[in-house]
């Protein structure tokens, strides 16, 4: 009896724990589900309160941009997202499909002159990245036409490479906002290399380069051509705002002087200030030049002008290593080369150049010197010397004179020398012996019978060198050389058609007054019959008013109405 009492008490009890155990656990089980669904609600919730506050920011910032944009663009609403396009032009005038036309002009932008845009590359918003760095990959630009296909538009180089300074995507994207801009007033430039000041008149360098430009923003590099060299000068400030026009004003302009010389300095084209009668010493590369300058004074163009004195430029080289050549041109021809040159020489070793100039009133001012690498690298010393001229003419012929007057002499059959009759047969058995005559056309040289076989002419001028100077001769004066224009002509030719009729020549506009390329022919008979150039042409189509009867005048017809109407001589 006892035995079942326990049995059932026992059952009880484990029957009352299993019990205890489920509502226990039921208990657990509804108040995780009560924690996720309070989890889930407050998740919900705060999903909901997160894009409501993104909508708002989203708002905000478009009301921004607007805003932003009717005030840059001063009541012009215009911001379109474009794929860019690159084009081989000059200036910073962009070309914008037909549907910008037709968006600005229901605006009324076209009312209000001169229409300008702000350019900034569309790209990932880097966390962390500051609004400087935006800022720097964006510039301001002027409109060329409006022809790009929808959807694109078009860079010139100019703004191309300002817009995509470091990395250019595979489909770049940028953002065409309308903008009004204050006219400048003030632009600060510095160059990037060095010899830009070294031009002669840089400033009206710059100012040509600049009339293609429409604007200018801080941080853009602004390339300079003058002939073939380019030149690269970033815009370091700007007044009265960070981006400014440049159309119809007057921009006081400050050129800074660069950091440094570059490592690679025998690449650059830089002037290196020569001394007179100072030696400076240098190293040329193959193929390569390196420049220098001097001036010369009123007073010594004077003695040089009446032939007093003459300007000598000597340069003392090693030849065992390489050779040079040397070249030299007064300003504004400012780098002087093989084709373009007024005096050169091609001597090897040590060479002399006494400088002429054939117009005596044009023997002041800057002189350039190009020393070229000929072969190897060679070491050179350079220098400049104004020596006076020893008159020592009268004295020769006075002596030429009283020897072929002297008629006691003898012509000798082998060196047709006046020999004295006395000593002609001795001075004949020895010049048999010893000397020999050249007998190319024209020549007629007397010569040592052992260095005979060392003097050699040239078969295409006739011209006489030593044996080991005919290669450089063949391949200076007679190797084929191309020219940018497309003609192939030897160097002497070369030199005539590169100062005369190339197209791509540099000049001093008789209208504007810049160096400029000539251009080829003019279309106009009469133009070339006056001499001028392609760019002197249409420069001087433009009118001007007349100073005494205030009419339009093409300014190449300007001497001609004062001649006819006012009888001016």
């Amino acid at each position: 009896m006892d035995f079942e009492l326990r049995s059932a008490r026992e059952k009880l009890e484990r029957e009352q724990r299993e019990r205890m155990q489920r509502a226990k656990a039921k208990a657990d089980r509804e108040r995780r589900a009560k924690a996720e669904a309070a989890r889930r609600r407050d998740a919900l919730e705060a999903s909901n309160r997160e894009r409501r506050l993104d909508a708002a920011r989203a708002q905000e910032e478009a009301d921004q941009k607007m805003e932003e944009v009717m005030q840059l663009g001063k009541g012009i609403s215009f911001s379109h997202m474009f794929e860019a396009l690159r084009y081989d032009g000059p200036g910073d005038k962009i070309k914008l499909p037909p549907s910008s036309f037709k968006d600005l002009s229901d605006q009324g932008a076209l009312d209000k002159g001169p229409m300008y845009f702000s350019l900034s590359k569309v790209r990932d918003r880097v966390p962390g990245a500051s609004p400087d760095q935006d800022a720097e990959e964006a510039t301001c630009c002027g409109v060329l036409e409006f022809t790009a296909r929808e959807g694109s538009a078009q860079l010139p180089s100019h703004v191309w490479n300002n817009l995509f300074q470091s990395d250019i995507p595979d489909v770049p994207l940028i953002e065409v906002r309308y903008a009004s801009l204050p006219k400048g007033t003030y632009a600060k430039l510095k160059p990037e290399g060095m010899g830009f000041s070294d031009l002669p008149n840089h400033r009206a360098v710059l100012e040509t380069a600049l009339r293609n430009h429409a604007t200018l923003s801080e941080n853009d590099v602004v390339m300079v051509n003058y002939g073939q060299l380019q030149y690269k000068l970033k815009v370091l400030e700007l007044k009265p705002a960070s981006s400014v026009s440049v159309l119809e004003t007057d921009v006081e302009v400050d050129i800074e002087e660069p950091d440094s010389v570059f490592d690679n300095e025998e690449n650059q084209h830089v002037l290196v200030p020569l001394e007179t009668g100072k030696v400076e010493s240098g190293a040329v590369e193959e193929g390569k030049f390196r420049y220098y300058k001097f001036s010369v004074e009123e007073g010594v163009a004077e003695k040089v002008a009446s032939g007093c004195a003459n300007i000598e430029v000597k340069i003392e080289s090693d030849t065992s290593g390489g050779d040079t050549d040397i070249y030299v041109s007064r300003h504004p021809l400012v780098f002087p080369t093989q084709h373009r040159h007024e005096w050169s020489s091609h001597e090897m070793g040590s060479k002399v150049l006494i400088l002429k100039p054939k117009d005596a009133t044009l023997v002041s001012g800057l002189y350039s010197v190009g020393v070229y690498g000929f072969k190897a690298t060679a070491k050179f010393q350079l220098s400049v010397a104004i020596k006076d001229v020893i008159d020592s003419h009268r004295i020769g012929e006075q002596g030429s004179v009283s020897s072929a007057g002297n008629g006691d002499s003898v012509v000798c059959k082998n060196c047709k020398r006046h020999i004295s009759s006395r000593t002609s047969v001795l001075h004949e058995a020895y010049c048999v012996r010893h000397n020999v005559i050249c007998m190319h056309d024209g020549c007629g040289v007397v010569l040592r019978k052992e260095v005979a076989a060392d003097h050699v002419h040239c078969s295409k001028c006739g011209q006489a060198f030593q044996q080991r100077e005919m290669e450089k001769h063949m391949k200076v004066f007679h190797e084929p050389l191309n020219c940018p224009c497309g003609v192939v002509l030897e160097k002497e030719e070369m030199v005539k058609h590169q100062s005369s009729t190339c197209p791509f020549r540099l000049i001093v506009c008789r209208f504007c007054g810049d160096t400029v390329q000539a251009g080829g022919q003019p279309l106009d008979v009469r133009d070339r019959l006056r001499n001028m150039c392609e760019h002197e042409s249409i420069c001087g189509s433009r009118t001007a008013p007349c100073g005494s009867c205030g009419r339009s005048v093409m300014l190449k017809e300007m001497d001609i109405h004062a001649i006819a109407v006012h009888q001016k001589s």
